[in-house]
């Protein structure tokens, strides 16, 4: 019996192998550099969620960052976990909406990543998935997400998020959006877009 694919993967273990080529070939520095000002200083703990063949999760840990990184298609975390053998990864089979390893855990990051990951979430996973991440921040922490606009690759399973709704759904969990910017163009695709967006959690007083 073929195992079951968590929704939102769909297309991703098949294309494993040029996902690899792909992705690893792309520099951190350059996917992250509108944002990188708003990551805290090592060693802060990082939550890197969809965290693919593990380039960011890896770039993380030569930072000096304590990293977890959760990846449900067991051909990119098994791949990554090979290439990227950093003591500083821990690779955790889980996936949005619920991330119930995570949660369970009882850990709090200082930085949760989901680069490219959101709009794989219908409106309803979406919903339910906010409260999840929020819940997940340590006070005063960030979190930095992208999401994609443009043609879906065929066998994948996307939906078209606006900047707003994932803002207005971060706003409902008393997060503060401090980075916006909406439809930057692809470093290799054309035709696809990406919104990069930030919140923070206030700190308790």
């Amino acid at each position: 019996m073929a195992p079951e694919i968590v929704s939102g993967t769909e297309g991703y273990a098949d294309e494993a192998a040029a996902l690899f080529r792909e992705y690893e070939a792309i520099r951190f520095a350059d996917v992250h550099r509108l944002v990188s000002h708003l990551f805290p200083p090592a060693p802060a703990r990082v939550l890197d969620i969809g965290a693919g063949t593990g380039r960011d999760a890896a770039a993380f840990a030569a930072l000096g960052y304590r990293v977890t990184a959760a990846e449900p298609t067991t051909a990119l975390r098994d791949g990554a976990k090979k290439l990227h053998r950093a003591p500083q990864i821990d690779w955790i089979d889980d996936s949005l909406p619920d991330l119930a390893t995570v949660v369970q855990s009882g850990d709090q990051f200082e930085l949760v990543m989901m680069t490219a990951v959101w709009m794989h979430l219908d409106a309803a996973q979406r919903q339910r998935a906010m409260p999840v991440v929020a819940g997940l921040m340590a006070a005063g922490g960030t979190m930095v997400m992208t999401q994609r606009h443009g043609p879906v690759p065929p066998g994948r399973r996307m939906f078209g998020v606006a900047a707003a709704e994932t803002v207005a759904l971060a706003q409902g969990e008393d997060l503060v959006c401090v980075l916006r910017l909406e439809h930057q163009p692809s470093i290799r695709r054309p035709g696809v877009r990406w919104d990069r967006l930030a919140f923070t959690k206030p700190s308790r007083r």
